[in-house]
């Protein structure tokens, strides 16, 4: 899920730190940096935000102001230098309000807090009446064509994936299958639980990683570069896992 972010904040050097922060993280995409409330909400009438990082502190219009005149606002992270603004900032319901000079951890724990919430909004309700269809089993496989044939590919036996171009090369503990899919394709079809991209070259197995170190990820007798836009994600995975 790929969360479509606005910044607005009038000190150029506070939007700096956060589109380095966001290009750090492969499941944020910054639509826009705004100088001011105003040119914000031209944004937002013209784009999709799901998330909207917005300093108090503004000239013409303070964020607390910008909101209120707001019909439908996106989740919010207040980003500000002032810790007096906490209250009345959840009071709006703000996802999390994060003090300048803003650590790069604090970021990532706020966004992952909006991820979060986002991802619970889109499940599906159930209907007040019928009974729920049961769901759809799981699949843990997918077919992709190779060699001018459909072929099965489980995922408990792929190791890593490795993107060429328009083409990449699905690696099994038996096998190498080369097959007509774009990374991000394959992403799709991919369990999010199990496999991760950590470089714009690679999708690794989480499950079949021996070890991490110095950047590498290997697996097997295969080393597998860590690239410095996937880092952080994958770091974070580390930690929470309880690898470290």
């Amino acid at each position: 899920m790929t969360i479509r972010c606005l910044a607005v904040d009038d000190e150029p050097l506070a939007l700096d730190i956060i589109e380095s922060y966001v290009s750090k993280l492969p499941f944020l995409t910054l639509v826009k940096t705004c100088s001011s409330a105003t040119e914000a909400m031209q944004v937002l009438q013209t784009e999709q935000v799901d998330l909207m990082f917005l300093d108090i502190e503004m000239p013409e219009l303070t964020g607390i102001q910008f909101l209120n005149i707001l019909k439908h606002q996106p989740l919010i992270i207040f980003t500000t230098a002032y810790p007096n603004y906490a209250l009345e900032g959840f009071n709006h319901d703000a996802v999390d309000y994060l003090l300048k000079p803003i650590p790069f951890d604090r970021f990532l724990k706020a966004v992952t807090k909006a991820q979060e919430r986002l991802q619970r909004s889109h499940k599906p309700q159930e209907a007040p009446v019928a009974a729920p269809a049961p769901a759809a089993p799981e699949l843990d496989f997918m077919f992709v064509k190779a060699d001018y044939k459909t072929v099965r590919v489980d995922f408990a036996d792929i190791l890593w994936i490795e993107g060429l171009k328009d083409y990449i090369i699905i690696q099994t503990k038996d096998q190498k299958i080369i097959t007509l899919l774009s990374m991000n394709k394959a992403m799709e079809k991919l369990p999010e639980s199990r496999f991760m991209r950590v470089h714009r070259s690679f999708i690794v197995a989480l499950h079949k990683i021996d070890s991490i170190e110095k950047g590498r990820i290997r697996i097997g007798n295969k080393e597998i570069p860590i690239g410095e836009v996937y880092k952080d994600h994958f770091l974070h995975w580390v930690e929470e896992n309880n690898i470290q």
